[in-house]
C-alpha cells in the first residue's frame, strides 16, 4: 500500500477543543516527563521544546510522564523513525501498575524503507488484553510531526490520528468486560530493538548500520484529571462542569461524522481486527465483538 491522502477523506467539523483542566504545558518536556532509560539516548532539546528517543545496538530509550491521571484527552505529536526502520518498535501508552494492570497501546511496528508502518492498537483492563486492531496509515508517519490522541472517559476510550478517531472501545461493564476507569495511569514511550516479531513477524531483521535509530516529539497536551496521594484533580473524578462545551471530552461520544470517519478509516486501513479472527477465539469470539 502507498502512502497517498485520498478524494474520498469525508469534509468533517474538526473536533470541539476541550478547556485547561488541568493541562500539561505543551511548550516544555522538562515540565511534565522525566527520561526513564536509555544512558542518554532519550533527550530533551531546544529549551523543552522537543524530546527525542534513540535506539543503537547498545540499547533503546524511554520516558514516562511526572503525573498520573485518571481520564483524560491526551494529545503528542510523533516523528516516528525515518528509512529502514525494520525490527524497531515505537511505544506510546497509557499503563497502571501490578499484576491487574490497565493500559492503553499506540505501538508503531517500523518496516523496510517505503513500506507503510503498522499502527498497533490494545486495550487493557485488570490485566488482560488481547484486543488487537492494527492499521496502515494514510500517510507517511516519518516526515513530519502527526498528533496521536486517546480520548478516555467512563464510557468509552476513542484512538485518533491527526483528529480522525480510527478506534472506539466502549464501556460494555453492563455484559461483564472489563473497562479500565479505576486505575490512574502513566504515560510511557519507549524506542527499542523487536526483530523477533515486529517486522513481518520476526523475518526482517534490524539492520545495525542503519543506527542510531532516532523518533521525536513535540506538543505534548494532557486535558485530563491528575491522580495525586489517592485523590482526583477533578471532583469526584469529573470536571465540576462535565457537561459543558469546555469540558467536552469527559463525556465525548463520536457524533454521524465521527462514526463515518472511523468508517472510512476502518474499511480502507484496518489489517487487522481481533473481533474478525474466529481461529483465534475457537469457543466464540469476545463478548464485546457481539455488540459491535
Amino acid at each position: 500500500m502507498s502512502y497517498s491522502s485520498s478524494s474520498k477523506f469525508p469534509l468533517l467539523m474538526p473536533l470541539m477543543v476541550a478547556c485547561l483542566i488541568m493541562a500539561a504545558s505543551g511548550s516544555n518536556f522538562h515540565n511534565d516527563f522525566d527520561i526513564t532509560w536509555g544512558d542518554g539516548r532519550g533527550k530533551i532539546v531546544n529549551n523543552g521544546e522537543v524530546l527525542t528517543l534513540s535506539l543503537d545496538k547498545q540499547s533503546g530509550s524511554g520516558f514516562q510522564s511526572k503525573n498520573e491521571y485518571l481520564f483524560g484527552k491526551i494529545d503528542m505529536q510523533l516523528k516516528l523513525v525515518p528509512g529502514n526502520s525494520a525490527g524497531t518498535v515505537t511505544a506510546y501508552y497509557l499503563s497502571s501498575k501490578g499484576t491487574t494492570w490497565d493500559e492503553i497501546d499506540f505501538e508503531f511496528l517500523g518496516n523496510l524503507s517505503g513500506d507503510p508502518y503498522i499502527l498497533h492498537t490494545n486495550a487493557f483492563s485488570q490485566g488482560k488484553g488481547n484486543r488487537e486492531q492494527q492499521f496502515y496509515l494514510w500517510f507517511d508517519p516519518t516526515t513530519d510531526l502527526h498528533t496521536y490522541s486517546i480520548l478516555w472517559n467512563p464510557e468509552r476510550i476513542i484512538f485518533s490520528v491527526d483528529d480522525t478517531p480510527i478506534r472506539e472501545f466502549k464501556n460494555m461493564e453492563s455484559i461483564g468486560v472489563p473497562f479500565p476507569k479505576n486505575q490512574p495511569m502513566r504515560i510511557y514511550s519507549s524506542l527499542w530493538n523487536a526483530d523477533d516479531w515486529a517486522t513481518r513477524g520476526g523475518l526482517v531483521k534490524t539492520d545495525w548500520t542503519q543506527a542510531p535509530f532516532t523518533a521525536s516529539y513535540r506538543n505534548f497536551n494532557a486535558d485530563a484529571c491528575v491522580w495525586s496521594n489517592g485523590a482526583s484533580s477533578c471532583k469526584s473524578n469529573a470536571p465540576s462542569s462535565s457537561t459543558s462545551t469546555n469540558n467536552a471530552w469527559f463525556s465525548q461520544e463520536m457524533d454521524s461524522a465521527k462514526q463515518q470517519r472511523l468508517q472510512w478509516v476502518q474499511q480502507n486501513y484496518m489489517i487487522y481486527n481481533y473481533c474478525t479472527d474466529a481461529k483465534r477465539f475457537p469457543q466464540g469470539l469476545p463478548s464485546e465483538c457481539k455488540m459491535s
